[in-house]
């Protein structure tokens, strides 16, 4: 019996291959097996891409923040920036002030030096006039008085205008400090609440 059931499987196995049917079972098998082979290896593919694209999305993600960071950075700048305005136009009309009084006090001193030439110009004028008059005339007591007189007058109008000069300087620093106290109180600029 053993050799009838073997005698018919090989029988149905010639059938079989005589029809085509082992072969496309074959052909089958061997997709199946191609098919289990390339998902195989698109799972290792995606698997390898994985680190990529997570290294890609943090790079991203990273780009993203410093992009915000700038950002935020500007607006800050631009605040600070808008917030300072009025104290910096604030000093630099205090440094304008300022330099118009230092120029004021310059002028002054620059027209008391001049004032001081002319009176010296005059003075030696008037001493050479007044030599010239003592030595013309015989007297030397006499010529003596006079330089008296001149140099006496010359030194009076002097100290007059040394005087005058003092003032104006004293008035220009006055005015100088009242204009930068005012300006100096400070100016809140935000508004109460």
């Amino acid at each position: 019996m053993n050799k009838l059931l073997e005698f018919g499987r090989k029988a149905l196995f010639y059938a079989r291959v005589l029809s085509g049917y082992e072969e496309r079972r074959i052909r089958s098998f061997r997709l199946q097996l191609e098919r289990h082979v390339q998902q195989v290896q698109e799972r290792k593919a995606a698997i390898s891409k994985v680190p990529e694209q997570i290294i890609l999305s943090e790079v991203r993600n990273m780009v993203q923040e410093m992009q915000a960071l700038n950002k935020k950075l500007e607006e800050t700048e631009a605040a600070v920036e808008e917030y300072f305005k009025p104290l910096d136009n604030e000093a630099e009309i205090i440094m304008k002030m300022q330099l118009e009084g230092e120029e004021r006090t310059s002028q002054m001193m620059m027209n008391a030096l001049e004032e001081q030439a002319a009176l010296q110009a005059a003075k030696a004028k008037q001493n050479a006039s007044i030599s010239q008059a003592v030595s013309s005339e015989s007297d030397p007591g006499e010529a003596e008085i006079m330089m008296k007189l001149g140099s006496e007058e010359e030194e009076k109008a002097l100290k007059e205008m040394m005087k005058a000069m003092q003032e104006q300087v004293l008035l220009a620093k006055d005015y100088a400090e009242n204009t930068e106290s005012a300006n100096s109180i400070p100016t809140s600029t935000t508004t109460p609440k």
